[in-house]
């Protein structure tokens, strides 16, 4: 009896320890698969993008279209799947979804692209940035009335007021990004 218990100690430890290491893996995609709906089941076309004569209107309903999609899905950092997603990974895969628009997978990344824009021209779809700890960043997209959408820390994937207090402190950066 002794002499199981701590080899199935180390295997129930080694296979906790996988599991946790599989949840913090990025997906990894095929270079010609430009849908993410492979991360769960949905009954969406492989992308959101807008197409015909009224594009900003068609644009801003297909970005609420895939806020809706997403709506609750949990934070999880470095995550990018509805069982957890990232603030930068939320953003990357809308901007393909609805723009059909590629952006870097990260934070620091993302806010080094784009045209650089203040906040009072911030329009739907620009992306806002926040520092929100000494060497921490967050992102969101911009839909108007001064709110935003993003993954949050602590509500998952929702909508913000660029005016609470918490946020308007943080505000660093708006970057606008070259759209068809």
């Amino acid at each position: 009896m002794e002499v199981t218990m701590p080899r199935n100690w180390i295997l129930i430890t080694g296979l906790f320890s996988s599991l946790l290491l599989i949840g913090c893996e990025s997906p990894t995609h095929d270079s010609d698969d430009s849908n993410f709906s492979s991360h769960y089941e949905t009954n969406r076309p492989g992308t959101l993008a807008p197409s015909g004569s009224s594009f900003e209107s068609s644009k801003i309903h297909a970005l609420f279209a895939y806020f809706e999609e997403w709506k609750g899905t949990p934070y999880r950092y470095g995550g990018a799947s509805k069982r957890g997603i990232d603030c930068s990974a939320f953003t990357q895969q809308a901007f393909l979804a609805v723009y059909e628009h590629s952006l870097p997978r990260t934070t620091r990344q993302q806010i080094k692209v784009g045209d650089k824009i203040t906040l009072a021209n911030a329009g739907h779809g620009d992306l806002i940035f926040f520092k929100t700890g000494s060497s921490r960043y967050h992102v969101g997209i911009y839909i108007g009335e001064k709110e935003f959408m993003h993954a949050s820390s602590s509500k998952g994937v929702t909508i913000s007021s660029v005016d609470n207090p918490y946020w308007s402190k943080r505000v660093i950066d708006v970057r606008r990004y070259p759209l068809q």
